[in-house]
């Protein structure tokens, strides 16, 4: 690939200022779980950009960045009044209201092709490639206008949130208790609703309404599953975002493809990346958690298994299947089962059986005693729960139950320490 010229670097500049702007709004409208309404608003604009346009004003001057923004307060304003006086859910209004909105830009785009230009294909997939080429002189430097807009939105956007960041945070997550504590959560959401609608505007023209949706959604999404906290989430959907938009772009340069369609490719492959890799919540976290579960289950089982036929002078059971097996070969690796002349608890293995069993025998004892449940129906629920039971909650149950009674099946419980 050849090097970057001017020109490239200042519609990169371009996209990855409009994605910071759309991340930070779109950062609380994932927490508030109101993300359809972005997309609402993206599509809605329409209309307000065709009549302006239609006025006099030009693409990407202030008449119609003035129109975009009356359309999209009117899409949140329509949006509110289905819910209050029509009874709709606050996603039916807003499918409602966007989709209406919308049709009826299309609608006057065709009727009126003759007398403005505006392409429909602009609308949705923006015209990011030709960005340089709408500049204005800032310093004797030629600027893309649409950069400028960008640009002016994400400052105004940014000392917004410093200014209310406490406020912004207690609506966020609990929008009541901040409407008690007298926090404006309604000015709060208004303003909220104002600062999507200049992100939205602000990068309709250069990125179209596609890649504003995935802007606002995706990279808030995406951060939301490597960190929980909010103050960490806003600039790391802002950084993916500025991330998506440079790889993106070069990716769509490289294979001659629109560069807002593969921004949006890039931003659902960072989704799919992080949905897979995040700690915690990812795809392979909780697989790997699941596996870990299923093993720790499968030992404990064995050993409890081994414990109870010492209990009862009875010789030991054989494994049953390819995981008793395997976690018989790891009770050996671990010094807690030997094999000599059949399976064998060590000491240790003994100490750790002891307290399986024991956590089972007094969940089995406080079952019996405080719920409704046939004596033949104890076991389940039991040899599920002994696997989950830690030294504290034991003694718990052991205080409430008195160990002395022993389990609803006659079976002493084991004593929480050898000899005990």
């Amino acid at each position: 690939m050849d090097d970057l010229g001017p020109m490239h670097l200042w519609t990169i500049a371009t996209a990855a200022t409009v994605a910071a702007s759309l991340a930070l709004v779109g950062s609380f409208l994932v927490v508030r779980r109101m993300s359809l309404l972005g997309d609402a608003i993206s599509h809605a604009v329409l209309p307000g950009i065709v009549l302006a346009v239609l006025a006099g004003g030009r693409p990407g001057g202030p008449a119609v960045f003035a129109g975009a923004v009356a359309a999209a307060l009117v899409t949140a304003w329509l949006t509110d009044v289905l819910g209050r006086h029509a009874g709709l859910a606050e996603d039916a209004g807003t499918g409602v209201a966007f989709t209406t909105l919308f049709a009826i830009g299309v609608v006057l785009v065709t009727a009126l092709a003759s007398r403005i230009d505006l392409d429909p294909g602009c609308v949705l997939y923006g015209i990011l490639e030709f960005v340089p080429f709408d500049t204005v002189a800032i310093l004797g430097l030629e600027v893309p206008r649409a950069l400028v807009a960008a640009a002016t939105v994400l400052g105004l956007l940014l000392a917004a949130t410093l200014l209310v960041w406490k406020e912004l945070l207690f609506a966020a997550f609990d929008a009541e208790a901040a409407r008690a504590a007298g926090i404006p959560v309604g000015v709060l959401s208004l303003g909220l609703l104002t600062a999507t609608s200049l992100a939205t505007v602000a990068g309709f023209e250069a990125v179209g309404a596609i890649l504003v949706v995935a802007l606002l959604t995706v990279p808030a999404a995406t951060a939301e599953l490597l960190t929980r906290r909010l103050s960490r989430v806003i600039p790391l959907a802002m950084a993916i975002g500025v991330a998506a938009s440079a790889i993106g772009y070069l990716a769509a340069r490289h294979w001659g493809t629109n560069a807002g369609g593969m921004i949006a490719v890039v931003l659902g492959l960072g989704y799919v990346a992080a949905a897979v890799a995040a700690p915690g919540d990812g795809i392979a976290a909780r697989a790997a958690s699941r596996v870990a579960l299923g093993w720790r289950v499968a030992r404990e089982d064995r050993l409890a298994a081994l414990w109870r036929a010492e209990e009862a002078g009875a010789a030991p059971p054989g494994p049953r299947g390819i995981v008793e097996r395997l976690a018989g070969a790891g009770l050996v690796a671990e010094g807690l089962l030997r094999h000599d002349d059949g399976a064998r608890l060590t000491a240790a293995g003994r100490d750790a059986a002891r307290l399986v069993v024991r956590s089972h025998r007094l969940w089995e004892a406080w079952l019996g005693r405080n719920v409704a449940i046939p004596l033949d129906h104890l076991h389940p629920p039991a040899e599920w729960i002994e696997h989950h039971l830690g030294a504290a909650v034991r003694g718990r149950l052991a205080e409430d139950l008195g160990v002395d009674d022993g389990d609803p099946h006659g079976r002493d419980i084991p004593a929480e320490e050898e000899g005990g």
